[in-house]
């Protein structure tokens, strides 16, 4: 003690060197700051360029132009007999002419190209509902077709020679005419969430793609769900502390990490060419999700199920609960908090999967919403995939609008998964 106490004395902490230390070090903290203020920075600022280059060009998306036109249905092409076998075909063309009376042959046919090919299918289905509308004349509001929509935005530039344009002088004429009329209207496109896809922009929507995610996401909670927290629970209050026990709990960390094209490729030759399950299927896809899911359950589970302190355990140990009434009674409903969190979460990280559902053939054009899991369909990341590989121009601003909709449906379970665990977090 003397001796620090007399080194202590001869070192002078007002010396230059001293000094010197304290201002490196107070440099050097200076920088750790700076350099963890500019990474933040730096996250933040790619993630507003991400989020602003896809809202500049998906918010287009959410509007649709379209065109109130009056079709007379007419009792010589509309059998009432034959409602569906009738020539819807003739009959837009006859409410094409009767608005531009002034246009006849090639010219009038360029002009009906304004309407969207699902017009015809629109008309033909309100006469199925009211046939009493045979005979008279239907005023109804229908979508433009593509190059129309994209020349209602400004994507198209009238000044760009005729050539240039997908779009004609005649065409761009007969638009403007419907426009002066009070015909041409810009509501907020909810064919986006009511219609299914389509080869036709303007009718592309994401309805088979959210019900195709839901019954994915249903069977991937209903299996990983209650196999990863009984195979937690196991691992962490059951098991023996052995050699195997400890491989397991290797293997299970080391699946957390593997690729998830891996469980793709597992998927494929395991689910469908051994058991024969129907491709394409959000059956399958689920079994797919559902085991990449498990590593991750299961590694939440048993960290929520650590977090319980040993004095609850203890305590029921000695008022006589058996371990199994110890485990299910008192620990498992004070972990449920972070078990609903890292569930929830695993269930945010499986919605975004996509190279596993390519290869189990998620990815194919379906027009038609799923009504069953074992039906064909599609999921949001393989539309957003679908969508992105079309040549129609419509279908860049509608890729963009639906990567909005899966962040924003990402951020809301995010969002649930931190009110969960602030809301029924138990501080020991």
């Amino acid at each position: 003690m003397t001796d620090f106490s007399s080194r202590q004395t001869r070192f002078d902490w007002s010396s230059r060197a001293y000094q010197d230390l304290i201002r490196r070090r107070r440099r050097s903290e200076m920088y750790l700051r700076g350099a963890g203020l500019a990474s933040i920075i730096l996250a933040v600022s790619f993630l507003g360029l991400m989020l602003a280059a896809l809202f500049s060009t998906g918010y287009k998306a959410f509007t649709q132009t379209h065109v109130t036109i009056d079709v007379p249905i007419s009792a010589e092409h509309v059998d009432s007999a034959d409602i569906f076998g009738s020539n819807w075909r003739r009959v837009m063309q006859d409410a094409v002419a009767g608005h531009f009376p002034d246009l006849e042959g090639r010219a009038l046919r360029a002009a009906g190209e304004i309407l969207s090919n699902g017009a015809q299918f629109m008309v033909r289905d309100r006469v199925v509902e009211a046939p009493g509308l045979i005979g008279s004349t239907l005023s109804i509001t229908v979508p433009v077709s593509d190059p129309f929509d994209q020349l209602s935005k400004g994507l198209v530039d009238r000044q760009t020679e005729e050539a240039n344009r997908r779009v004609t002088d005649a065409q761009i004429a007969a638009f403007d005419k419907l426009a002066q009329e009070g015909r041409i209207s810009a509501p907020f496109n909810w064919g986006m969430f009511a219609n299914v896809d389509s080869r036709f922009p303007e009718l592309a929507g994401l309805k088979g793609a959210f019900i195709g995610t839901g019954y994915l996401l249903l069977v991937c909670f209903a299996i990983a769900l209650p196999v990863g927290i009984g195979a937690a629970i196991y691992l962490e209050e059951f098991a023996p502390r052995n050699r195997f026990s400890d491989f397991i709990e290797v293997n299970i960390n080391n699946l957390a990490a593997v690729p998830s094209v891996v469980f793709g490729l597992l998927a494929l030759s395991v689910f469908l060419n051994w058991f024969g399950l129907p491709r394409g299927a959000p059956f399958v896809g689920g079994l797919t999700i559902a085991l990449m899911s498990l590593p991750t359950i299961i590694i939440a589970t048993r960290a929520s199920l650590k977090a319980v302190p040993p004095s609850i355990r203890e305590a029921a140990l000695g008022v006589g609960a058996s371990r199994q009434q110890v485990v299910f009674h008192h620990v498992l409903p004070l972990a449920m908090p972070g078990i609903m969190t890292g569930t929830i979460l695993a269930m945010a990280n499986a919605i975004g999967e996509t190279a596993p559902l390519l290869l189990i053939g998620m990815n194919a054009f379906i027009t038609a919403a799923p009504a069953t899991p074992f039906d064909s369909a599609t999921t949001l990341p393989t539309q957003v995939f679908i969508w992105a590989d079309s040549p129609e121009r419509g279908f860049v601003s509608r890729t963009s609008a639906a990567i909005l909709v899966l962040l924003a449906i990402l951020v809301m379970m995010n969002a649930l998964a931190i009110y969960l665990r602030r809301r029924f977090e138990r501080r020991w």
